[in-house]
């Protein structure tokens, strides 16, 4: 009955001498120590710059009210550029963009559906932007995400 526990104690030696030196023959050599951590912000991917552009394209399935993260007042504040984060096409397509216009305020409303031709869909983030075309310039107006609502 002795063997056993002699046997496991001097295998477990054993093995903790051979991970001291594979680890002793690693440093000595230089080599990277594997890490699941980047080493540098450098070895990170980097977000895309500019959102993917898309229009409007109608027609979609089960369209639905998404947030939208900014808009941007462009061309003499006669547009927006409204930006947001969405899934890819065809499972995710803008179908539709509602605005309403008053004195003090602009809402924008996006509806996004799935494609007719959609089957299986990847779970990947895309920013996407669309420009909106708005009655009269922005000028002091708030613009308000319809979505929130």
């Amino acid at each position: 009955m002795r063997t056993i526990p002699r046997t496991a104690a001097l295998a477990a030696t054993l093995l903790i001498t051979i991970a001291g030196t594979a680890a002793a023959s690693l440093a000595s050599s230089g080599a990277p120590a594997a890490s699941a951590v980047p080493a540098s912000p450098a070895d990170v991917p980097a977000p895309a710059a500019a959102p993917t552009p898309v229009k409007p394209r109608g027609g979609t399935i089960d369209p639905r009210a998404v947030r939208w993260t900014s808009a941007k007042p462009i061309r003499n504040g006669r547009y927006l550029r409204v930006t947001w984060w969405s899934g890819v096409e065809p499972c995710s397509v803008l179908d539709r963009v509602g605005v309403k216009e008053t004195g003090r305020k602009v809402i924008v409303t996006l509806y996004e559906g799935r494609g007719k031709d959609a089957q299986m869909c990847i779970m990947i983030a895309v920013k996407k932007s669309t420009i909106v075309k708005l009655r009269a310039p922005l000028g002091d107006r708030v613009v308000v995400d319809g979505a929130k609502r």
